[in-house]
């Protein structure tokens, strides 16, 4: 089988026998995987968690299930799954012994067939191809939980996402299917009319209005976001403080920046509100299942920018073409 594997500074193509599943594992024929930013991070060598040397990159892809070991009971060939971000956090919170993620410390889905623990996979939406069900365990699921596991997020309230890559794009998705009030802010101005199609009542040029926290305030007449999804960190921490609400929430969903190495929230917008920080990192199998069971629902599609079957030019792309959505590569 084709298989590719990490030798820094490049994914390598190499040839590998089809692996056999043994108990409790699944044989799965992997039919697309989506790229995500913590995977330009493991490829640079900047990833909070060490990369295992020549493992197979990306934690996300979708395939058809061909073959499965002895004992297992959750899947049977033919089934459609997509692998879990977290293999062994199945339900409650994370622990330390839980940790290892596909494409870093464990092998991932770039590759033609790959092994799943069955308790690490979780079945497809129907209604989906294989490219879009391929973005949805990691970016789709960050969203959701960003949205969900604070609490019931209502009908009426407001939600602020920030820029069109996958989290924030999903985010503006499911915070409609949640009949909120969503605002988003970014500097691509020509992408307006395709956020407010997926859902967005209001869109924020930050570079025109850099001070877009007073600018949400207005458009809530004061009151401020109920929750903001905050997916640059650094950069903009200080004005999504400033949009949030009395009792707001701002998920902070933090990325590497090479300007800056801290979090900083000016006394001023800390005196503002009484807003709750909260992290989250991404969400365990069922969360996962309870996110693609309002997919399948609601009918949902993820955006996806552009797919690819050459690696080297998905994963430009994904670093130079600033993607609105998600950049995927079949295989």
């Amino acid at each position: 089988m084709r298989t590719y594997r990490l030798e820094r500074p490049e994914i390598v193509l190499t040839q590998a026998p089809v692996p056999e599943p043994g108990p409790g594992e699944i044989l799965v024929r992997v039919h697309a995987a989506a790229l995500n930013k913590r995977d330009l991070l493991i490829l640079d060598g900047a990833y909070s968690l060490p990369a295992r040397p020549g493992v197979i990159p990306l934690s996300d892809g979708a395939g058809e299930v061909v073959a499965a070991g002895p004992g297992v009971t959750r899947f049977r060939a033919g089934d459609r799954v997509m692998g879990s971000y977290w293999p062994r956090w199945h339900d409650g919170r994370l622990r330390p012994e839980l940790v290892d993620q596909p494409g870093c410390t464990l092998d991932g889905m770039l590759t033609e067939y790959a092994l799943l623990d069955e308790q690490a996979a979780v079945a497809v939406p129907e209604h989906l191809g294989w490219a879009e069900a391929a973005t949805l365990p990691c970016a789709a699921l960050t969203a959701w939980t960003s949205l969900t596991a604070g609490g019931a997020l209502l009908p009426g309230r407001t939600v602020v996402t920030l820029g069109t890559g996958g989290v924030s794009l999903f985010a503006v998705q499911f915070a409609r299917l949640a009949g909120c009030r969503v605002i988003v802010t970014t500097s691509r101005t020509e992408h307006s009319d395709r956020l407010k199609a997926l859902g967005a009542d209001h869109v924020i040029d930050y570079t025109a209005t850099p001070q877009w926290g007073g600018r949400v305030r207005e458009l809530t007449g004061g009151r401020g976001a109920d929750l903001v999804v905050d997916t640059a960190g650094p950069a903009t921490i200080d004005q999504s403080v400033r949009a949030a609400g009395l009792y707001g929430e701002v998920v902070v969903l933090i990325t590497r920046d090479a300007a800056r190495d801290h979090l900083a929230i000016s006394h001023e917008a800390y005196a503002s509100s009484l807003a709750t920080l909260r992290r989250v990192f991404v969400g365990n199998r069922t969360d996962l299942e309870d996110m693609c069971a309002a997919v399948a629902a609601a009918g949902l599609r993820p955006v996806i920018d552009r797919t690819f079957t050459d690696v080297p030019d998905a994963y430009r792309h994904y670093r130079e073409g600033s993607p609105f959505g998600k950049v995927v590569i079949e295989l």
